[in-house]
């Protein structure tokens, strides 16, 4: 396979994977994010500063980013937009499935490092949690889908959304490793879990003073 076409695959996705939702749904109500509540650009501090609807609209946006990133390389996809094929596109046609997977790991890795260290906002970004989901939702939804029942009975138990979301990265790659029988991609979950975590560890330092905020708890800001 062509390197060039991995190089292709990867800067496409990490331009979508950079996108900053909740930075861009904050500004147009006139506030930067990233100085209130805890500071993140992702669904949790935007559902707490700017309330539940917009909150939402980031975390569906920030999930749709890892999964068009793996979606729109699917040769199903590619066969209903260009059903005869040409240049990289053939070569992703005429490739195996083992072949067609390390497109997907590319495009969903990009994807999420993207959301995590945006170009557009001097690489500082978000965890990575929605697009993460995104991009399992697309490559491994039955994993996901085990990840995410744990995400949210921990949240359930505890009310912080962070403990979910740490417990969700531990939970996502053992769901994988029981579910999917791809060596590579069991390696790039893990890989992706253990950066979800590192890119909370402000959040575990919170917890384990006392002043992590439980769900449901407002940012001042989002009471004004």
């Amino acid at each position: 396979m062509p390197a060039w076409s991995y190089i292709i695959v990867a800067v496409a996705a990490y331009l979508l994977g950079s996108i900053p939702t909740g930075y861009l749904v904050a500004k147009a109500k006139g506030i930067d994010i990233r100085k209130t509540g805890s500071g993140n650009i992702g669904a949790t501090n935007a559902m707490r500063v700017l309330g539940k609807p917009a909150g939402i609209f980031v975390l569906l946006v920030d999930c749709a980013k890892g999964y068009v990133a793996c979606a729109l390389i699917s040769p199903l996809v590619w066969n209903w937009l260009a059903p005869h094929y040409s240049g990289f596109f053939q070569y992703f046609h005429d490739t195996s499935v083992e072949n067609q997977m390390k497109y997907y790991l590319v495009a969903g890795i990009f994807a999420v490092l993207g959301h995590n260290y945006t170009c557009w906002l001097k690489f500082k970004g978000g965890k990575g949690i929605a697009t993460t989901a995104g991009v399992y939702l697309a490559l491994a939804p039955v994993a996901l889908g085990i990840a995410f029942a744990v995400f949210i009975l921990t949240i359930l138990v505890t009310r912080y959304v962070s403990v979910g979301s740490i417990v969700g990265a531990i939970a996502l790659p053992t769901a994988v490793w029981f579910t999917n029988e791809n060596m590579l991609l069991r390696i790039v979950t893990i890989a992706l879990g253990v950066l979800a975590i590192y890119k909370h560890k402000s959040n575990i330092k919170r917890l384990m003073q006392g002043t992590e905020s439980r769900l449901g708890k407002k940012s001042p800001e989002a009471t004004k």
